[in-house]
């Protein structure tokens, strides 16, 4: 019961988190737009259509090379272009087609922008458009680099000052970051503050692992980590609900933001968690907490910590790993990551999946832009794909094993990748349930390596490391967005052949993954180490982790205290 309520609490504001990854979507769309003109208009003409004002125009159009012709009150008649307009040096009659001499002028009197669909967006407040295009584009890539720098920042304070007032801070800051951005007053200002919200959003995702893979026991853990992507995933489908009943832009952002203000006023009562406070040595809090656990799951005999560690260092154990891990109160930087080759080569090859797992997810995200229709049911499926997904993962990674899963998956969203670009273009279907498979797999790849990256470190990194490894993400979800804008800048370069360019990419980064994967060791069933030496021994030797007894301090005691707290709940043992 205890777990439940702390594990619910948690995962309800990694809502919260896929909200404002997405957000941006509706918030900063470009609607169709024309120069503005410098007076009153009486008619206006597009191909062989009349209207009397620009408005009834916008169902009409059809291509961004097209252009409106108006007449003003006073005579005038204009040709309006996306970004320039001329006037015509001979008004004698209103023609679409005109071969006489025109006069061009840059679009001094702002832009008339498409409302039909969304009253106001981002782009329409402060005319980023034309030359002023790439400030639109700069919006998500600026985004994901907070969240990449959160990661690092957040990740590394919860190791040092605890998991629980991490996030305390993260989930007050995502409340009123996200607010302020509604009423920021320029683009600089909105871009400022949207980056320090990807920083506190980040920042409370990876922590968020953190927390729950440390609050729920073996059993529990796969379904229980897994599914903060189920969270997240629900999170871009009340972006999908609230762009689709929303069109003002800041009034959107406020109800995104409203949205996880239960959290916010509830989230102070989450406590630390039992394995940081005994990596600090706080005996006396870590069996509060415990205490806290036994009287909510109703254990009539709790355990004793005083029982379980010793309270005084393990001088001998200390010795084996060096100067790495020579006091459980040292503070711990990035460069723990790689203290001997067992850890280093398992970092690397962490950080590659992480960093092709996000790659590959909004690749193949970009592909699916071409499914055409409803932009908002487009966006609420691509969230809702996401739920059986985790589900298939959850179940292969505890019959067949975290290591096990992840290495098929891999190299056969490698294979899929390959296989789109033989596809012909006349398929449409066929692509689109292949673009689906592709990120179905890298979508079980990455959701997998969150909790894989939590079990292969132990306690006194493991926000550290699960932190690194999001920044390494959020390096290719920066660089993922500017696929999108590739063709604009490499005009020789296709869209399809774009695409194509990006998911080979994804397909060798995969297959190269994959193969790095079997090096890594096996964590299921395993108990959550605490050490460098634990995390180490792992990998070196099958036998030492069934045969030899782990140090009392940390790995029989936390496995302990990981069981203790089911036990009213496992009736299938």
């Amino acid at each position: 019961r205890f777990q439940a309520c702390v594990y619910f609490a948690s995962v309800f504001q990694s809502m919260s988190c896929g909200i404002h990854y997405l957000a941006s979507v509706f918030m900063a769309v470009t609607p169709n737009f024309v120069c503005g003109f410098p007076g009153n208009v009486s008619s206006v003409l597009f191909h062989n259509s009349s209207a009397s004002s620009i408005e009834d125009i916008w169902t009409l159009w059809t291509s961004t090379e097209n252009y409106i012709v108006v007449q003003l009150e006073n005579g005038e008649i204009w040709e309006l272009d996306q970004c320039s307009r001329s006037k015509r040096e001979v008004s004698l009659d209103l023609a679409y087609e005109y071969k006489g001499n025109k006069s061009a002028f840059p679009c001094s009197d702002g832009f008339l922008y498409d409302d039909t669909k969304w009253k106001s967006t981002v782009v329409t407040q402060w005319d980023l458009v034309c030359d002023q295009e790439w400030l639109a584009k700069l919006i998500q890539p600026t985004f994901m680099l907070g969240v990449l720098i959160g990661a690092v920042i957040f990740g590394d304070i919860a190791d040092r000052l605890g998991r629980q007032r991490v996030i305390w801070f993260t989930s007050a800051g995502q409340f009123v970051f996200g607010i302020a951005v509604a009423f920021t007053f320029d683009y600089y200002s909105f871009v400022i503050v949207r980056f320090l919200l990807a920083m506190v959003s980040s920042g409370y995702l990876v922590v968020a692992f953190v927390y729950v893979t440390e609050f729920v026991g073996i059993k529990a853990r796969t379904w229980a980590s897994m599914h903060v992507h189920a969270f997240f995933a629900m999170g871009i489908m009340i972006v999908a609900l609230v762009g689709f009943l929303v069109r003002t832009w800041w009034v959107y952002q406020i109800f995104l933001s409203i949205a996880t203000l239960p959290f916010v006023l509830c989230c102070w009562m989450l406590p630390e968690t039992p394995f940081w406070l005994l990596s600090e040595d706080r005996y006396e809090d870590a069996q509060k907490v415990i205490d806290t656990m036994a009287r909510w799951n109703k254990v009539s005999t709790p355990c004793k910590v005083s029982e379980l560690c010793s309270v005084q260092q393990d001088d001998v154990a200390s010795g084996r790993v060096g100067d790495n891990d020579t006091s459980s109160t040292k503070k711990h930087n990035i460069l723990d990551l790689f203290c001997n080759w067992q850890i280093a080569r398992r970092t690397i090859t962490v950080w590659l999946i992480w960093f092709t797992g996000s790659l590959g997810y909004y690749v193949f995200s970009l592909s699916s832009v071409s499914l055409g229709g409803n932009e908002y049911l487009n966006l609420f499926l691509i969230g809702a794909v996401e739920l059986p997904c985790y589900i298939i993962a959850c179940i292969a990674m505890d019959k067949l094993g975290r290591r096990n899963t992840l290495i098929p998956f891999l190299i056969l969203s490698a294979l899929i990748c390959v296989l789109i670009m033989f596809i012909p273009q006349d398929f449409n279907i066929l692509i689109i349930l292949a673009n689906m498979a592709g990120k179905f797999c890298i979508g079980v790849a990455f959701g997998l390596i969150y909790l894989y990256t939590a079990e292969l470190y132990p306690t006194i990194v493991r926000s550290l490391a699960v932190g690194s490894g999001s920044m390494m993400c959020r390096v290719g979800s920066v660089v993922a967005p500017f696929c999108v804008y590739l063709r604009s800048v490499w005009i020789f370069m296709p869209l399809v052949a774009t695409v194509y360019f990006f998911q080979l990419l994804v397909g060798i980064m995969a297959l190269l993954s994959g193969i790095l994967t079997i090096m890594l060791p096996e964590t299921l069933g395993k108990p959550l180490t605490n050490t460098l030496m634990e995390a180490t021994e792992i990998g070196r030797n099958k036998k030492s982790c069934s045969e030899k007894t782990p140090p009392a301090h940390s790995g029989t005691a936390l496995e302990k205290i990981e069981m203790f707290g089911q036990e009213t709940v496992s009736t299938d043992k």
